[in-house]
């Protein structure tokens, strides 16, 4: 409550620079991941080697985006929620967080993208982007926001996990632990997908800004259900019952 109420209160300018810093620091998971899997494409007849190898790269940019302190949509779904259930702040603070934040992270998401794009012709991960936009941009409606909600999920658990263990090795264990599971079970991150669908676009005229809106939207609010339904109210709930029954 206390973590929460403290983003709640910062000015929006202070926010809304560390928002957009969170974005372009994702641009390095899109980059490891597009890296990685243009160098297993040799190993495609081992698919589970494959996707265990892009998998370990995928939490690279949540651990130095979560470490630096740079403000996530992804982070905020439950722990800003906290101080509205524990009515120390109103609902209208709450979205205007959530606002600052989306915003930053996608402005941020859109610059980083920019920048993959221009040093293609040293990363060379072009085919790799195509690939993820391909996973992005495919799924039913159905499918990609339940898939957004388990990565909701596991995110808004990473932030409780990281206000709960010691400065240090351990933050960035829990960390790696959490994005780990979004990676190898493929879930859709809807901040690190916006720069992976970003440069999917710029990449290939496969992909449209319609899709990137689709994909977008859908995942931003199945993150959303994912880390305020499945965290924070349960959270609070079964904290709220054992504080009354001491």
């Amino acid at each position: 409550i206390a973590e929460g109420l403290e983003q709640l209160n910062r000015p929006a300018l202070s926010l809304g620079l560390s928002s957009i810093a969170a974005g372009l620091i994702l641009g390095f998971t899109a980059m490891a991941v597009g890296v990685a899997t243009v160098t297993v494409e040799p190993f495609e007849f081992l698919p589970a080697l494959s996707r265990m190898l892009v998998s370990l790269v995928y939490p690279l940019g949540f651990v130095i985006c979560l470490m630096s302190g740079a403000e996530l949509f992804t982070e905020h779904t439950a722990t800003a929620v906290y101080p509205v259930l524990d009515r120390k702040a109103g609902v209208s603070t709450l979205l205007r967080l959530w606002c600052i934040v989306i915003v930053g992270n996608l402005i941020g998401a859109a610059m980083s993208a920019g920048l993959l794009t221009l040093a293609e012709p040293v990363i060379g991960a072009r085919a790799g982007y195509i690939e993820i936009g391909r996973h992005l941009v495919e799924p039913s409606v159905f499918a990609l926001v339940v898939s957004a909600i388990l990565a909701g999920w596991l995110m808004a658990l990473g932030a409780w996990l990281i206000l709960a263990t010691p400065a240090g090795l351990s933050q960035i264990v829990s960390i790696f632990i959490v994005t780990f599971m979004i990676g190898i079970g493929g879930l859709h991150h809807s901040i690190a997908g916006s720069v992976e669908i970003f440069v999917a676009v710029l990449a290939s005229t496969e992909f449209t800004v319609a899709q990137s809106a689709r994909f977008i939207s859908l995942a931003l609010a199945g993150n959303l259900v994912g880390g305020s339904l499945f965290v924070a109210v349960l959270n609070y709930a079964h904290i709220r019952e054992t504080r009354r029954s001491e």
